[in-house]
């Protein structure tokens, strides 16, 4: 066993038992480096990554490589799920150098930490134009013996490429996307959809959760029906295609081709999470039954499979599984069927109902004759559909299962808390809340530092030791303030305003309100890592300023929507030039320009007149709106204070049992003729209070303007 055996990341033990002598990134290994005067090779994956896992094995399994290697350079192993600061400065020189990126990542450094030469994966021998891993290993030494000033000259320039990127987003401030951006990147997404598939580009074809987002808003503010379609038809051909888990729910992370047929068979707790709230969001605008119902099946899938004993969420599923006919880990083995299958487990006749409804073929739309699932008309009978599905799912379940990366990611987790509890309290699920309030307690035992600082991840209930950047606090952020709006429970909104100010006191450039994606007290790198684009997930830059915007719109606090404003600047930069890359960016634009609005439910928790305003205070689908109900508090002559009556810090103090006087939005809002009312307020105007939840929904439902 090399020196990963005591890792905390399920991805660095799968390399424990390499001949490679691995390091974990580390002060201490790029001063090996130096002492003995050797380039530092540094190879960055995930657990649930399949070509990591073929390199692995092609070659950090090798003997011969991991000796020569050995010998030449200090190998450094790096989970870029728990260092997504690594991650990304150096996915950006790759992605600079090389015009493309991903995982597995090659790169060599010198012990200044300085790249010099890029790639991903590497075979065990040449193909494909690519030469093999051991001949990359040779002539990355011979220039490192031999050209050294030039090694030294690249790097250089590198380095001032990479901080001249930097320089960019922080250039000066910017003001916050108008209406006329959104409707430009509403345009340039529409030349990018695919009117045949949906979805935008081409294959591979990601699920764009975020756009879905931001489509579905703009749809609300200004009532495009070019908006709604795209996000319905994009919503309905994932949700049928077989990179939809039709047995077991959930999503895998992308499809090969552009029809979404065929997966990359990794499910990712990130993607369900956004996915989970996409549909039920959708679900909210448009009634589908599939969005509902995909919605439902997705979240049963992350608690079935991904929640620990612990009570969060793992990271992922790998893409492989044991194939019990050829006894070898292979890609998507656990969820693709042949017709043969079906007719031993169902019969005949059932078996070609099967067939016909999950378009299992004796082609087969994979590999070997089998098929991926899909379920691409509505059956004619749901009771039978069912029937076959759970005898299917249930046999699924015998074979061997894809591997569990149950490391817990901080981001990540909020981003699912934030989706079960709405999901919960929309389709009246009380488990979803529960599941995302034990979540969260979860994050506040483990991961919440005494100076209330994050722990990006923890495993086993155990903290691990890497700061939480961004998205960390950004994201867990947005989940506490889901949880708010749906429990009530005052002590979230407090817990939220806690980590957006470590956002603004950390993260934060005060000169042009540029955000960081690591705090000013962080291990310090080549540069600081700064993005506002998506990736898989929302930018931290972007999530940061949806809940500095929400928190806002709650306490009145001028503070912290002055700084949503100032980091949405970038979105107008790149509203039309990348808009599928800033989607979040932009929904969080449209929550701006319609407000956000701001509703205030009043009334008593158990009265039910109280409960059916909060629901349809939830229901509504104006842009952002944030929620929050408690027991009346204020004057008795029942005079309405403004929004921006609030602490002018922001703060939300005492807790919960003092009735929601600590919150601001609720403060001075009584009942109405002794009964429960919901106060409706925008752009600092207040309309006249409600007990009719018909009129409070009309009031959030669409606003075109």
């Amino acid at each position: 066993m090399n020196r990963l055996a005591g890792a905390t990341s399920p991805y660095l033990q799968q390399h424990a038992d390499n001949p490679v002598d691995w390091w974990e990134w580390s002060p201490e290994a790029f001063a090996e480096a130096e002492r003995r005067g050797v380039p530092v090779l540094l190879s960055v994956g995930y657990a649930a990554c399949h070509w990591c896992h073929v390199m692995a094995h092609e070659s950090f399994e090798d003997a011969g490589v991991a000796g020569y290697l050995n010998e030449r350079f200090v190998a450094v192993k790096v989970d870029r799920e728990e260092r997504p600061d690594v991650d990304a400065v150096y996915m950006e020189a790759v992605q600079a150098a090389t015009g493309q990126g991903g995982w597995p990542m090659t790169v060599f450094l010198t012990p200044d930490k300085e790249p010099f030469y890029f790639g991903t994966y590497f075979p065990p021998e040449p193909r494909h134009g690519m030469p093999s891993f051991r001949q990359v290993l040779e002539g990355v030494d011979a220039a490192w013996r031999g050209r050294r000033q030039e090694v030294a000259e690249v790097a250089g320039r590198i380095r001032a490429d990479l901080a001249e990127r930097a320089a960019v987003y922080s250039a000066g401030a910017h003001h916050p996307p108008a209406g006329a951006d959104l409707h430009q990147a509403l345009v340039a997404l529409s030349r990018e959809f695919d009117d045949r598939h949906g979805g935008f580009g081409g294959a591979p074809k990601f699920p764009p959760a975020m756009v879905v987002e931001f489509l579905l808003r703009h749809h609300a503010r200004t009532g495009s029906e070019a908006a709604l379609e795209m996000a319905v038809r994009t919503g309905e051909a994932m949700a049928r295609g077989g990179i939809h888990d039709q047995l077991g729910g959930g999503f895998a992370r992308y499809a090969v081709d552009a029809g979404w047929v065929v997966p990359h068979f990794e499910k990712m707790l990130y993607d369900n999470a956004l996915l989970l709230r996409a549909y039920v969001h959708l679900w909210r605008a448009t009634g589908s039954p599939l969005a509902r119902r995909t919605a439902l099946t997705t979240a049963d899938f992350l608690l079935r499979e991904l929640r620990t004993p612990e009570g969060a969420f793992a990271s992922a599923l790998d893409a492989d599984s044991l194939d019990e006919e050829t006894g070898q880990s292979t890609e998507g083995a656990y969820y693709v069927w042949e017709p043969g299958q079906l007719v031993d487990l169902l019969g005949p006749a059932d078996a070609a109902t099967a067939a016909r409804l999950f378009t299992v073929t004796a082609g087969g739309t994979f590999e070997h004759g089998t098929s991926v699932l899909q379920l691409l008309a509505n059956p004619e009978d749901f009771a039978e559909y069912e029937t076959i599905r759970a005898r299917l799912f249930e046999a699924r379940t015998r074979r061997p299962a894809p591997a569990r990366d149950d490391k817990v990611v901080a981001a990540w987790n909020g981003l699912a808390i934030a989706a079960l509890a709405e999901t919960g309290a929309l389709l009246e699920r009380p488990d979803l809340v529960e599941a995302a309030e034990r979540a969260a307690d979860l994050l506040l035992a483990v991961h919440l530092t005494p100076d209330g600082r994050l722990l990006r991840t923890s495993r086993d209930g155990r903290a691990g030791t890497n700061a939480g950047v961004l998205e960390d606090y950004a994201d867990t952020a947005e989940g506490f303030l889901s949880l708010y709006a749906v429990t009530g429970d005052a002590a979230w909104l407090q817990l939220a305003g806690g980590l957006l100010d470590t956002v603004l006191k950390h993260f934060t450039d005060e000169a042009s309100g540029a955000l960081y994606d690591t705090a000013d007290d962080a291990e310090e790198l080549i540069r600081r890592p700064q993005d506002p684009t998506d990736n898989a997930t929302p930018s931290g830059w972007t999530a940061a300023a949806g809940a500095l915007l929400t928190y806002a719109a709650y306490t009145g606090s001028d503070r912290h929507r002055t700084a949503a404003e100032r980091a949405l600047g970038i979105v107008g930069a790149l509203a039309s030039r990348a808009p599928r890359f800033i989607g979040w960016g932009l929904a969080v634009a449209e929550a701006l320009l319609d407000g956000p609005r701001e509703v205030a439910v009043v009334g008593p928790a158990d009265d039910p007149a109280t409960a059916a305003l909060r629901r349809a205070a939830l229901l509504g689908t104006a842009p952002g709106a944030v929620v929050a109900v408690g027991a009346p508090a204020g004057p008795a002559d029942g005079s309405v204070a403004s929004p921006a009556d609030g602490s002018a810090d922001g703060s939300v103090e005492g807790s919960a049992e003092d009735g929601g006087a600590e919150v601001p939005l609720l403060a001075g809002r009584p009942l109405v003729g002794g009964a429960p009312a919901a106060y409706v307020c925008r752009h600092f105007a207040c309309e006249a209070p409600t007990t009719d939840p018909a009129v409070l929904g009309e009031r959030l439902g669409v606003a075109v303007e």
